[in-house]
């Protein structure tokens, strides 16, 4: 859609934006590309007091008049691949597939009840990550499994964060004053859940995270990729059960196993690690090193690097773990970035770098209300 129209759709219009994440809960009232209020908790929902919550936020809005609710999905699996607006039966299907992404479904499945509840005159658009990644090319979606399961099951990468690399590439090309359709980049989002995607012209054409967002680069407390074999050996040896796989791997890898149990979190491990901690030392060195090996093997798929672009929690304010990426990708031009954290959007590396290095803050709410206005406007015409 156009800037004009863009402008057009979110002038005056008030959106809330309910983004339900693996370990955290955000909500948002957005208007004319401003947020005028916000509640952020970090802490899983509880999907049984869905209602509270969102009644408690908009218990100091009920003399606003809100035209729509957006709802970040994280995975939309086959039966969502583009914002659209929620109905019983779409919401009835998506309940079936919830183990797609155990920590991020259930929950947000439950906003999305408890927000059509309390708000059931205006429409509900449900906004999945996964859109974003839904065109890449068949060689960056295609596993090499047989094609009989590929079919029958929908095994396929999905790509997720994708409100986050849309917002990002828009706003680079906007700090850049190039048009999207001309850029190649790299970003890398990082923050509890951690991904790298290669966008060109504005679109996905590669991205780390697959099927589910467990897999890729290493994450606060989940594992990212690991050895297939590996798993199925735990499994056929009966050393682990399913339950237990599924456990570790979600709620128990990561920065946080790396780390021998100390943390997810980067800025207490940054800090153990000035204190002389190995462990920490350790989780540091081995996040960084594979979200470096991500980034080069997503630089694959551009014919060149515009600009690298770290977003996230991490990826905007954690200045040690992008320093100790940036000096591993020296062979794509890429230099370490001199200026640490920012208070806007912009460039960190040298005036002049061959790979301009950007930070962009993520704005997952503002992605969400513009998507959830698009497609008000175009069920209108």
């Amino acid at each position: 859609m156009s800037r004009a129209i863009d402008e057009q759709v979110t002038e005056s219009a008030a959106i809330l934006t309910v983004n339900a994440g693996s370990s955290s809960l955000r909500l948002d009232l957005v208007e004319g590309g401003s947020v005028l209020d916000s509640a952020h908790a970090e802490r899983a929902v509880d999907p049984g007091a869905a209602r509270e919550e969102v009644a408690a936020f908009l218990g100091g809005h009920f003399d606003r008049d809100i035209r729509a609710v957006a709802h970040r999905l994280v995975h939309g699996g086959e039966i969502v691949r583009g914002p659209v607006v929620a109905d019983d039966e779409t919401l009835a299907a998506l309940r079936g597939v919830t183990s797609l992404a155990p920590l991020h479904l259930p929950p947000a499945l439950a906003l999305v009840e408890a927000a059509r509840a309390e708000l059931p005159a205006v429409p509900h658009v449900l906004c999945p990550d996964t859109a974003f990644h839904a065109a890449m090319p068949p060689e960056a979606a295609t596993y090499a499994l047989p094609r009989e399961w590929r079919q029958r099951y929908g095994l396929r990468r999905y790509g997720f964060h994708g409100l986050s690399y849309a917002w990002a590439a828009d706003r680079v090309a906007e700090l850049l004053g190039r048009p999207l359709a001309e850029l190649e980049l790299v970003l890398a989002h990082l923050g509890g859940g951690c991904s790298v995607c290669a966008v060109s012209g504005g679109r996905s054409v590669d991205t780390s995270m697959g099927f589910t967002p467990l897999d890729g680069v290493p994450m606060s407390k989940r594992s990212g990729s690991v050895d297939p074999g590996m798993l199925v050996w735990l499994l056929a040896e009966g050393h682990l059960s399913t339950a237990e796989l599924g456990e570790g791997l979600e709620r128990h890898s990561g920065l946080l196993g790396l780390s021998g149990g100390r943390s997810g979190d980067t800025r207490e491990l940054v800090a153990a690690e000035r204190d002389g901690d190995e462990a920490a030392a350790l989780a540091l060195s081995v996040f960084s090193h594979r979200v470096s090996r991500e980034i080069a093997a997503a630089a694959t798929s551009l014919e060149r690097i515009d600009a690298l672009v770290f977003t996230g929690e991490i990826g905007w304010d954690q200045p040690e773990v992008r320093e100790a990426i940036c000096r591993r990708l020296g062979l794509l031009g890429i230099e370490p970035p001199v200026h640490g954290n920012r208070h806007d959007d912009g460039p960190i590396s040298a005036y002049g770098a061959a790979v301009p290095v950007l930070v962009v803050q993520v704005r997952e709410e503002l992605q969400l209300a513009r998507e959830c206005l698009w497609t008000l406007a175009e069920e209108e015409g």
